[in-house]
């Protein structure tokens, strides 16, 4: 697993308090869906490549946390699950006043993973 990022520690110790918790849980579910990605800053927001490569993005907002991107791929994999997250162009919102669905959220990072793949990739 890399190392977590400076940065991002940053980031997520500047969040108010109530969203550094669910912040660093949505993160370390990443990491550990995604062991050989790499932390970054893009975006203005948390987020991880692979291979150099974007491959997940994450931030609080007022309401919800978003997660970036969903595709196609995804809803045809967690059908049902994901629908209620899916919002506008490859946004996933979940509710701020809910617990993360964490066990959804590694799928979805497993997913992005395997499209990550070079075979995958084309």
């Amino acid at each position: 697993m890399s190392a977590p990022n400076p940065e991002v520690d940053a980031y997520i110790a500047a969040l108010a308090e109530d969203r550094r918790g669910p912040m660093t849980n949505l993160r370390e579910t990443i990491r550990a869906a995604a062991p050989d990605a790499d932390e970054v800053i893009t975006y203005k927001m948390p987020g991880f490549k692979v291979r150099g490569s974007f491959l997940v993005s994450y931030d609080a907002f007022k309401q919800h946390y978003s997660l970036f991107p969903w595709n196609d791929e995804m809803v045809a994999e967690l059908g049902d699950e994901i629908q209620p997250y899916v919002k506008g162009r490859g946004t996933l919102q979940f509710p701020a006043a809910k617990p993360l669905p964490l066990d959804l959220i590694r799928r979805i990072i497993e997913v992005r993973v395997r499209q990550s793949e070079p075979e995958a990739a084309g």
